[in-house]
């Protein structure tokens, strides 16, 4: 997309850094929050699993929804 790299070519230069620099962070940045996710999802796995049809028909019986 060229206004997106036209942009990061902008923030490369306002940052006084490089367009791969910036990239790189970028990157890194979703693959911690992609490690995060994943031990959260770990963290939960002991935890009941409910259907979402069960789920709206629980809120509906408690009158939340």
């Amino acid at each position: 997309n060229d206004n997106l790299l036209r942009m990061l070519k902008l923030r490369a230069t306002e940052a006084d850094t490089s367009v791969s620099a910036i990239v790189e962070d970028a990157v890194k940045y979703q693959i911690l929050e992609d490690f995060e996710d994943i031990e959260d999802a770990q963290k939960r796995t002991n935890e009941p699993q409910y259907s979402f049809n069960d789920l709206v028909e629980q809120y509906k019986s408690e009158g939340l929804l």
